[in-house]
């Protein structure tokens, strides 16, 4: 038990999540960051982001078709269109999807990325994130560090430092809220080993004991912090669900998203439209929350949100607003409104700050609008603006300092040696072999369609072939074929179940919680049991 007692709170304890979380989750990050720091002082991890000229451009291939009158919808007339559809001629246009963007997320701070849909918010967050996949048609070019190394350093280990959370919520339906996130622990969390602990620790004997009694504590109990932090203890034992099984609701979801992606060691903290199907309550709590792992843990947290309320926008240190793939502003959020009223747009009364950015660039821009005689109308016209104020030449400054000297330690010390995998391959393939069995014996509308069909063919089978003459070759290569024929085409009737898994396959493959090879290991050897049992169970009755 922790030793902090204040009259009126209940204490703190280390038996579980919820006695972890007895005060919330800020006064749990203040007692934890606490304890760390005395022990290990300024030795903890950090990383700084730095992109300069970051822009990427994809080649997309445009059809000439020249719309006719309309026509009505008879057979002929859908032939002749597509007919032109294929007479008509192509061409190559290069579309613009992030220009010029530079930036500096420093440890320590939150960042707001604002943006109409198609701005370019989740490219950006992709790029930097490591999870951008480049094509053959897409041109990328500029810089990104993190303490100063590149991505093609970090290569397969950049995920380890940079957790991305998705727009889209893939998951395994079947699963449950709890044992998503347990899996997600037993992936990607790591415990502190004592000759690690030794290793860096620089307090006295009683703040090292604290620090180790609570970094395992959290490190054992980190599912059910979690589950405490997003809300998530009255589902946690709900199916997660999807569009054929009913489960946790849309904003449940989202939760179980966001809550996913915070096991492991990444001090990066990448978010994509977390809010939504949320309320306003449960958004503040979640961003609050990241904002307390900011400033405790020297985090680096950026969030992009569509419609974020003044509480919410309040939290956040620095805005980077997008706007057809320019940089429409990068810098403080308190700075924001002066920077944009030096540019001839002033916030009408009793207009959320956020909507008002968000105005700018669309029809509703009018609204803002002053006297000023040269006002920036396009988002080449706001770059433009902004690479000639003050805001873009303090950027500029930060971009071209040298990287301090502590961060260049973290980057020798943690970075260059830690694995580009937390668990290794026999542990993440037993991992997901256990995943994969449950997902297995849940599905029972697979095992009894199965077994029905076993008993049915076995049986029809087994009556065609009853009492025939043995000694006939071409009936024995026959019934032989027909069984191998069977049992093996049999099995694709999982097909469906591994491709709607495809894309939970990819996002979680993509964080580095396991091995591709890991995953069809787990995935065979988990079939063989069934497979032994069908055939036993058809060859006896054929038999």
């Amino acid at each position: 038990m922790a030793n902090d007692k204040e009259p009126g709170k209940p204490e703190f304890g280390y038996s579980s999540g919820a006695a972890l979380m007895a005060r919330g989750s800020l006064a749990l990050h203040d007692h934890v960051a606490t304890r760390m720091d005395a022990a290990f002082g300024d030795t903890q991890p950090m990383i700084e982001v730095r992109f300069k000229d970051l822009s990427i451009s994809a080649d997309i291939i445009v059809k000439d078709v020249t719309e006719s009158t309309a026509e009505l919808p008879m057979l002929p007339n859908e032939l002749a269109k597509d007919f032109r559809k294929l007479r008509a001629k192509k061409h190559l246009v290069q579309k613009q999807i992030l220009k010029n963007v530079n930036g500096v997320f420093k440890p320590g701070t939150i960042t707001l990325v604002l943006g109409q849909p198609g701005s370019g918010k989740s490219t950006l967050m992709k790029m930097l994130s490591g999870r951008f996949a480049a094509k053959k048609n897409i041109a990328i070019e500029g810089e990104i560090a993190y303490n100063g190394a590149t991505s093609s350093e970090l290569c397969d280990r950049l995920p380890q430092f940079v957790s991305y959370v998705a727009q889209q919520d893939k998951h395994i339906a079947a699963l449950t809220v709890k044992e998503t996130l347990e899996f997600a622990h037993a992936c990607c969390g790591l415990e502190l080993s004592e000759h690690d602990a030794k290793k860096h620790m620089t307090g006295n004997p009683a703040e090292n004991a604290a620090a180790m009694e609570v970094a395992n504590a959290m490190f054992k109990h980190h599912p059910g912090v979690v589950t405490q932090q997003f809300g998530l203890q009255m589902c946690q034992n709900t199916v997660v669900g999807d569009a054929m099984l009913r489960g946790v609701s849309g904003g449940e979801r989202k939760r179980v998203s966001t809550a996913e992606m915070q096991f492991g060691n990444q001090q990066v903290l990448m978010m994509d439209e977390i809010s939504t199907g949320l309320d306003s309550a449960a958004a503040f709590d979640i961003v609050n929350t990241q904002r307390s792992l900011a400033k405790k843990f020297h985090k680096t947290v950026v969030i992009s949100l569509l419609q974020p309320s003044p509480e919410i926008f309040n939290l956040f240190d620095n805005v980077l607003l997008l706007n057809a793939g320019r940089v429409m502003y990068n810098g403080p959020r308190e700075d924001a409104l002066s920077y944009f009223e030096s540019l001839g747009f002033k916030c009408i009364p009793h207009r959320d700050v956020a909507d008002f950015l968000m105005d700018l660039r669309t029809n509703k821009q009018t609204l803002y609008e002053n006297e000023l005689a040269v006002i920036p109308r396009t988002p080449s016209e706001f770059a433009e603006a902004l690479a000639n104020s003050d805001v873009f030449y303090r950027l500029q400054a930060e971009l071209n300092s040298p990287v301090s000297p502590k961060l260049l330690e973290i980057k020798e010390k943690f970075m260059d040696s830690f694995p580009n995998f937390c668990q290794g391959f026999l542990a993440s393939t037993g991992t997901l072999m256990k995943r994969q069995i449950k997902m297995t014996i849940r599905n029972t509308a697979y095992l009894k369609g199965r077994g029905l069909m076993v008993i049915v063919m076995g049986l029809l089978n087994g009556s065609v072939y009853y009492q025939f003459d043995v000694t006939d070759a071409q009936i024995v290569l026959g019934i032989i074929f027909a069984s191998v024929m069977f049992l093996s085409m049999s099995q694709s009737a999982q097909i469906p179940t591994f491709m709607a898994s495809r894309d939970v396959f990819y996002k979680q493959r993509g964080a580095n919680f396991y091995r591709t090879a890991s995953y069809v290991w787990a995935n065979s050897v988990s079939q063989i049991p069934l497979a032994v049992l069908e055939s036993f169970v058809y060859g006896s009755m054929v038999y």
